[in-house]
């Protein structure tokens, strides 16, 4: 089975290189430590130091497996070769709310870089797909729970 391209953003590959980076230098020789002082305590059978310290470390090693493939899968888009009036990944998009009249920002980025805490939409939620190749002026229906809801683009930065 072909794994999945990770589509990233310049800043999403720096921010996950930099994090991969703490991890194997950092937090590895962290958790390391604190093995090496569970096991100075004695009898590992029943140590909880040690249990907590080993399930760090495993949950830091998958991290770290989980890290290395997206890079291995990773296509960062060329944002200069972007039509900058149509939306695509890495654009900041001001959507008017049609029925609330409310406005607000999105960027679209890929789904490895999602954070809809800090406005960044993957381009396969709902939202970002209806998005997606659209200008400034055109409207997009997107079906959400709470029945169908309509935005107008009305501004699209990189």
């Amino acid at each position: 089975m072909a794994e999945k391209e990770v589509i990233l953003t310049p800043d999403g590959l720096a921010k996950l290189e930099r994090e991969l980076e703490h991890l194997k230098t950092v937090r590895r020789r962290e958790v390391a430590a604190r093995i090496k002082q569970a096991i100075e305590f004695g009898d590992i059978s029943e140590n909880s130091e040690y249990d907590d310290a080993k399930n760090e470390q495993a949950f830091i090693e998958g991290r770290i497996a989980s890290l290395e493939k997206m890079l291995r899968n990773a296509r960062v888009v060329d944002e200069e070769s972007v039509d900058a009036g149509t939306v695509a990944i890495g654009s900041r998009v001001r959507l008017r709310d049609l029925e609330l009249g409310e406005e607000f920002e999105y960027t679209v980025v890929g789904s490895a870089e999602a954070d809809p805490s800090a406005q960044r939409i993957s381009n396969e939620s709902p939202v970002g797909r209806a998005l997606m190749g659209r200008k400034v002026g055109d409207v997009v229906e997107v079906e959400a729970p709470v029945g169908t809801l309509k935005y107008e683009i009305v501004g699209i930065t990189r």
